[in-house]
C-alpha cells in the first residue's frame, strides 16, 4: 500500500477496486414488504444478478472522491490562461443564487402556474442579454455554444426557405473557431474557407469574389481568434446584405465587448452565447451548459418553442408559446438548462451596466499588459493592440533551441499554471494562446510572466530540464497519442517483491 502513496499525494484506484463484499455505508431498517419477483412484471428486461456497483464504507467513499479532487486544477485553485475559454472565476453568489430551493427544486414538469418566478426570470434573461448585444430576442434552449452555433444556422436557413431561397454556401474564414465548419455540415450547408488579411484581419476586398447568390452567411468570430478585432465588419456585413445573405457572429470571445460594442450594431443577425465563458457559469465537465441565441427580428419566427412569453395582460401570469409554425423545432429537452440560466442571470444583476464594461476594460487591459510583459521573450506575430487574448509563439525559440510549445506548457505545470492553449489557432505556428481574463490581478499576471521568462531562459541553457517536464506532479510526462489510443481504465496494484 506504501507504493500507492507519496506523501500525502494519493494514487487513488478505481472505486471499484476498494471496499469488500458486504461492505455498506448504509444503516437500513429491515425490509418491510413482501418480496417480489420483478421478472413477473418486467419479463425479461429485469435484472436478475445485484448489480456490480462498489461495497464500500462512508469513510472509504468520501476519501475516494476527496483524494480525488484534490489531484483537480481549477480555476478556484490557480491562474487558468486557456486561450479563447473564458476561464474566469465563477462568483460564489451565482452557486447561491442557483442553489435557492425554489430554484434548485424546481421539476421541469411543474406547471406554468407554479413556475411563475422560474419564467420571469427567463424572460429577464433573455432580454438583458438581448440588450447587452444589440439583438431583438433571445432562446435560451440550446445546451451549448456549439449548438447554439447549429441552431444559428438552422434558423438562417429556415429564413431563405421561406424567402424561397435555398443558398448552401458559408464563408468562414481561418480565424474562426474549428466547431464553426462542423456546425455547417450538421445544419446541410457547405463551409467555404477563406484566408484573413496579414494583419490578422478579415479585408473586404478579400473576400468579395466569394460572395454570390449562392450565399447563405457568413460566420465570423469577433474578436477573432487572434485577439484582433474584425475592424471592417459593417462594410463585410453589408457586402453579405446585399446578396440576400445573413451575418451570423460566433460570440464565444464576447468577454471583449460586453458593455462596449454591441455586434447587433456592427451588422451581426444572430449570434450564441457562451454563458460559462462571459457570464461566469460553470466551465468544463461535458455539462450541462447554455448557448442562448441572440437574433434579429427577421428571424424570429424561427427560434426554437417553446418561447416564453410575457403575461397577456395585467395580473397575467408567464406561458409557454407552442404555437409555432415556422420554428425550427424543440432542440432539447424542456426548456434549457435552468441552473445555468440562474447563475449568468446573477451575474448580469450583481454587475450591472457598469460592472460588465469594466470587467471588458479589464479583459483587454490584462492581455496587453501580458503582451507588451512577454514580447522581449516571445514572437507576438500581432504586436498591435490585442483584445481579450494575445497570441505568443515559439518559432524563435524552436530554431533557437530546439525547445518545442508542448514542452513549454508543460514546464509551466511546475511553476503551479494550467498551460495556456497551444497549436491554435493554427495559422500561427508554434501558437500560445492566453487569455488573462479580468479576473486575474496584476500580482498574478507579474507571476505568470516571471514563470514564462523563466522557462524561456531554460530553453537556452537547459533544454533537458523542458523536456522531462512536468517534474513536480503526481505524473510525469505521458505520452498522450498512446493514452488517446490504448487507455489503462483500471488500476492494477504493483506486484509484490520478494
Amino acid at each position: 500500500m506504501l507504493d500507492a502513496v507519496q506523501g500525502l499525494s494519493f494514487k487513488e484506484p478505481p472505486i471499484f477496486e476498494r471496499g469488500s463484499v458486504g461492505r455498506t455505508a448504509l444503516s437500513l431498517a429491515p425490509l418491510d414488504v413482501p418480496e417480489v419477483d420483478a421478472s413477473r412484471h418486467f419479463g425479461a428486461t429485469s435484472r436478475r444478478e445485484p448489480a456490480g456497483l462498489p461495497e464500500v464504507s462512508e469513510p472509504e467513499a468520501f476519501r475516494h472522491f476527496v483524494r480525488l479532487s484534490q489531484q483537480n486544477f481549477a480555476i478556484d485553485t490557480q491562474f487558468y490562461p486557456l486561450g479563447s475559454c473564458t476561464m474566469k472565476f465563477n462568483p460564489k453568489v451565482n452557486e447561491w443564487a442557483a442553489r435557492l430551493p425554489g430554484f434548485a427544486r424546481l421539476h421541469p414538469y411543474a406547471p406554468e402556474a407554479l413556475a411563475q418566478g422560474a419564467l420571469e426570470l427567463m424572460v429577464g434573461l433573455q432580454e438583458a442579454l438581448a440588450e447587452i448585444v444589440g439583438m431583438d430576442g433571445v432562446t435560451l434552449q440550446p445546451a451549448a455554444g456549439a449548438q447554439g452555433e447549429l441552431t444559428g444556422l438552422m434558423m438562417i436557413r429556415a429564413h431563405q426557405h421561406a424567402q424561397g431561397r435555398s443558398p448552401k454556401r458559408v464563408l468562414v474564414p481561418d480565424s474562426a473557431h474549428g466547431t464553426n465548419a462542423a456546425s455547417c455540415t450538421l445544419s446541410g450547408m457547405v463551409s467555404v474557407p477563406f484566408q484573413t488579411g496579414s494583419d490578422g484581419v478579415i479585408h473586404p476586398e478579400n473576400i468579395a469574389s466569394l460572395i454570390d447568390d449562392d450565399t447563405a452567411a457568413i460566420m465570423i468570430t469577433n474578436p477573432n481568434t487572434l485577439g484582433l478585432f474584425e475592424r471592417h465588419l459593417p462594410q463585410i456585413a453589408e457586402m453579405i446584405h446585399a446578396k440576400g445573405g445573413l451575418v451570423y457572429g460566433d460570440g464565444a470571445n464576447l468577454n471583449a465587448l460586453m458593455g462596449r460594442a454591441r455586434p447587433g450594431d456592427l451588422g451581426i443577425d444572430i449570434m450564441q452565447f457562451n454563458l460559462h465563458k462571459t457570464f461566469t457559469t460553470p466551465h468544463g465537465g461535458g455539462g450541462p451548459g447554455c448557448g442562448p441565441v441572440a437574433f434579429k427580428a427577421i428571424l424570429e419566427p424561427y427560434q426554437p418553442g417553446p418561447v416564453i412569453r410575457r403575461p397577456r395582460e395585467v395580473g397575467g401570469g408567464y406561458w409557454l408559446d407552442y404555437d409555432r409554425t415556422k420554428s425550427v423545432g424543440r432542440l432539447r429537452s424542456f426548456i434549457g438548462n435552468f441552473g445555468m440560466m440562474v447563475r449568468a442571470y446573477t451575474y448580469i444583476r450583481e454587475m450591472g451596466r457598469d460592472g460588465l464594461s469594466s470587467a471588458t476594460d479589464m479583459a483587454v487591459l490584462n492581455a496587453n499588459y501580458l503582451r507588451v510583459g512577454l514580447r522581449d521573450t516571445f514572437l507576438v506575430p500581432f504586436d498591435a493592440l490585442c483584445m481579450h487574448e494575445v497570441i505568443l509563439s515559439d518559432k524563435n525559440l524552436l530554431h533557437e533551441t530546439g525547445v518545442k510549445t508542448l514542452d513549454i506548457a508543460k514546464r509551466l505545470i511546475d511553476h503551479g499554471f494550467h498551460p495556456p492553449t497551444v497549436y491554435f489557432p493554427l495559422l500561427v505556428a508554434g501558437a500560445m494562446m492566453v487569455e488573462p481574463t479580468e479576473t486575474e490581478s496584476k500580482e498574478t499576471l507579474d507571476q505568470f510572466i516571471v514563470a514564462m521568462k523563466s522557462i524561456a531562459r531554460e530553453a537556452h541553457e537547459t533544454p533537458a530540464v523542458l523536456a522531462d517536464a512536468p517534474t513536480v506532479t503526481r505524473l510525469g510526462r505521458l505520452d498522450e497519442a498512446r493514452a488517446a489510443r490504448k487507455p489503462v481504465l483500471r488500476w492494477r496494484p504493483p506486484a509484490p517483491t520478494a
